[in-house]
């Protein structure tokens, strides 16, 4: 199988950037379209605006605050029409949206992702969902963004578990990818990974270990540190290639399957994150590298356990029918080394909560 290794065309990472994305901007045009997370636009439209400006584009904006759904997409795509440059701002799901929406109007695309909750900037796919919330499918889109603009004081502003929540999508880059590398599986390109990736992978965990509870406290405080910097490189760039060129496996397919259960308070991290868990249960890892990410992740403040998503209560037959859509013919836990059954990703979630709760009580 052939080798593919993807990213965007340009990344671009600092503390006030956000105030000068003329000087970054790699395509020409007249027109621009701004889709702006709603939550946001007061701290963004102004310099996106004056930037886009400065640049010679007229500018459409356009605020959002849904859920990425085909509806919602097509909705854009038909109210814009025709766009030289589409450029989102937010979170993942806005972020999610505006990739979809550019892909369908065959525009140039930006980036600006205002939380580090996850590796969605980078990438060339959306995740979709049904109206009613619950995980649908992964939406390719064949290119990734012409660039990505990461502005590290926005960053540093936002919630602290939105930063969190990016730390944990980011810590399960590692073990996916290894997982698909070992197994000879095929990631987002529909390629092998390259090493290139496995090692991008590999150094996102590393970064996270020795940066991550000092970049948790300075977010807390709002502040801009050396960690922070490496963390939100760790949690945007490096996950977002490692994930995607290197492949997923069993914590992003747990991480589907959880989502049909009532676990929509949580976030796409936190899901993730025992995702993670189950995948190292699930892949029979030794003790000391189960047990030392498991107390990495109660450092960081990270779920560790069923309650920590809002599944306190979740029997046998709840869990069975998480693991049986984790485990659909186009789920990614395919990427494992080994033949994976919904009993077996089951007994994991069991397995791993009890080890979580374990810890985190001892």
């Amino acid at each position: 199988m052939t080798r593919i290794f993807g990213s965007p065309g340009r990344y671009v990472q600092g503390e006030g950037v956000i105030d000068s994305i003329e000087e970054y901007l790699p395509m020409d045009g007249s027109q621009a379209a701004l889709l702006l997370d709603e939550q946001i636009v007061d701290l963004v439209a102004e310099p996106l605006r004056a930037g886009l400006d400065a640049a010679g584009f007229r500018i459409e904006s356009i605020a959002v605050d849904e859920v990425p759904t085909n509806g919602v997409i097509e909705a854009l795509v038909d109210e814009i029409d025709a766009a030289d440059v589409v450029v989102g701002a937010g979170g993942g799901r806005t972020l999610d949206i505006t990739k979809a929406v550019a892909a369908r109007l065959e525009a140039p695309l930006v980036t600006v992702p205002t939380i580090a909750s996850t590796d969605a900037p980078t990438s060339s796919l959306s995740v979709i969902y049904t109206e009613s919330g619950d995980f649908e499918a992964l939406q390719f889109h064949g290119v990734n963004p012409d660039l990505v603009l990461v502005d590290t004081g926005l960053i540093a502003r936002a919630p602290t578990r939105l930063f969190r929540s990016g730390i944990a999508d980011a810590l399960a880059t590692w073990f996916e990818a290894d997982a698909a590398y070992r197994a000879h599986g095929k990631n987002v390109f529909e390629g092998r990974s390259t090493r290139t990736a496995h090692a991008i992978a590999r150094e996102a965990y590393e970064t996270i270990d020795e940066h991550g509870v000092d970049a948790v406290r300075a977010v807390e405080q709002d502040a801009v540190t050396p960690s922070v910097e490496a963390v939100v490189e760790a949690n945007t760039l490096m996950s977002g290639l490692g994930f995607e060129s290197g492949g997923l496996a069993a914590a992003h397919a747990i991480h589907d399957g959880l989502t049909h259960l009532e676990v929509h308070g949580a976030t796409h991290g936190e899901k993730v994150n025992v995702g993670t868990i189950t995948q190292l249960v699930l892949e029979g890892r030794s003790r000391d590298e189960l047990h030392g990410f498991i107390e990495l992740s109660i450092e960081l403040g990270l779920p560790v356990t069923l309650a920590g998503i809002g599944l306190a209560d979740a029997d046998a037959a709840t869990l069975q029918r998480a693991a049986e859509a984790a485990c659909e013919p186009t789920e990614t836990i395919h990427n494992e080394p080994f033949e994976v059954t919904p009993t077996a990703v089951a007994d994991a979630l069991l397995t791993a909560d009890h080890i979580g709760r374990t810890l985190k009580d001892g």
